[in-house]
């Protein structure tokens, strides 16, 4: 397994232009994700079955070549497992690639789960045993230590082969087109820039929140987001999310009161101020300006009903086509359907997965038809 060190922008641009003569390229990111709210890009592997490549995006400033690779729409990208990569193409280049293909979604149109590890389908379909020990390695330090530098190599080295034979079965069961429709998906839902004014939302047990509360929740929210973009820094970082639910619910705009209900006193120091005024501005709302209470689908009547005759739907689909249920409608795809039906009067301008690309034959037909 041969490769070259990629360091200065002449190189990037010779390796780049040969890859885009190339019909498909394997590709792979090292990065490095614990206190960041991006993820910080320590390494990029490509592979266009004849020339590998590890690119330093720590010593090259300018990275138009590769961009040009990316959205080349002549050269399919091929990555294993990308959900992070694609946020790593988005945030440090500003564009996805594409067309792409996922080899974890090809290998679950074969009947695999869906979060099934690259190693195993190496091991199965190459028969060699990569070693994942450098997997949380620091990959923005530097130098970059050798056994780090063949892990990296070997997960677009062995990308081609597993590429090549996935493919092939791929394309004789009939679903090449349906992967990547699938791989696209994945794009535009890691693409979607975070809706600052809807993050109070994701924030757990939310729900349990009166409209009073959540009229302090929601701008706590949306300052936090916005804060932990502002600085780089993970969610949890600026104030944890449960900090964040006991400020809303119990109104706290005193650093002593924050203390005394075990909120992290680092937080406190940083943001209380901040944190006060969110909550007094709050407090001053007239009722009609509070947000909705939220409504959770499983409370709904027959929720439970619904949802269990929709997950025999399922079953029947995954017998017929031989894909793993969790893959054909997970519990939030499920979920997003029934929202969609309920709340969205369904509404064509916002479809859920269900009722798009290859599962709409498969499984979205057979699951409105049950809503009917």
């Amino acid at each position: 397994m041969e490769y070259q060190i990629i360091t200065e922008f002449a190189e990037l641009e010779s390796v780049c232009t040969k890859a885009r003569e190339s019909d498909v390229v394997m590709l792979d990111t090292e990065f490095v994700r614990i206190r960041t709210y991006y993820p910080k890009l320590g390494l990029i592997q490509l592979y266009d079955g004849h020339q590998l490549s590890l690119i330093d995006p720590l010593t090259i400033s300018d990275f138009s070549p590769f961009i040009a690779l990316l959205q080349d729409a002549s050269v399919l990208k091929v990555l294993h497992a990308c959900g992070e990569d694609l946020e790593v193409f988005a945030n440090s280049f500003g564009c996805m690639p594409f067309p792409m293909v996922d080899t974890q979604i090809m290998a679950a149109f074969l009947g695999y789960g869906l979060s099934t590890g690259f190693a195993a389908l190496v091991d199965e379909y190459i028969d060699v045993q990569l070693d994942k020990s450098e997997s949380r390695a620091d990959w923005v330090a530097r130098p970059l230590t050798q056994k780090q530098l063949d892990y990296a190599a070997a997960d677009v080295f062995y990308l081609w082969p597993l590429y090549q034979q996935l493919s092939e079965k791929v394309e004789q069961k009939g679903w090449w087109n349906a992967a990547l429709q699938e791989s696209e998906l994945m794009t535009q839902k890691r693409g979607k820039t975070p809706n600052a004014e809807r993050a109070y939302l994701d924030i757990k047990g939310a729900w349990q929140l009166s409209p009073k509360q959540l009229a302090a929740l929601k701008p706590l929210a949306t300052w936090r987001l916005k804060e932990a973009i502002r600085r780089d820094l993970a969610l949890n970082f600026v104030v944890k999310e449960q900090d964040l639910w006991t400020i809303a619910r119990f109104g706290l705009t005193q650093p002593k009161a924050m203390e005394e209900e075990g909120l992290d006193p680092r937080s406190i120091r940083r943001h209380a101020d901040k944190i006060a005024s969110i909550v007094k501005s709050a407090k001053q709302l007239s009722a009609d300006e509070y947000p909705d209470k939220i409504e959770r689908l499983m409370d709904y009547p027959g929720y439970k009903q619904i949802f269990k005759l929709l997950k025999d739907e399922v079953k029947v689909a995954s017998q017929q086509t031989g894909l793993a249920t969790e893959f054909l409608a997970s519990k939030k795809q499920l979920n997003q359907f029934l929202s969609w039906i309920w709340n969205k009067d369904r509404d064509p301008a916002q479809l859920p997965d269900v009722m798009q690309g290859w599962r709409m034959d498969v499984l979205g037909r057979h699951l409105e038809k049950r809503m009917n």
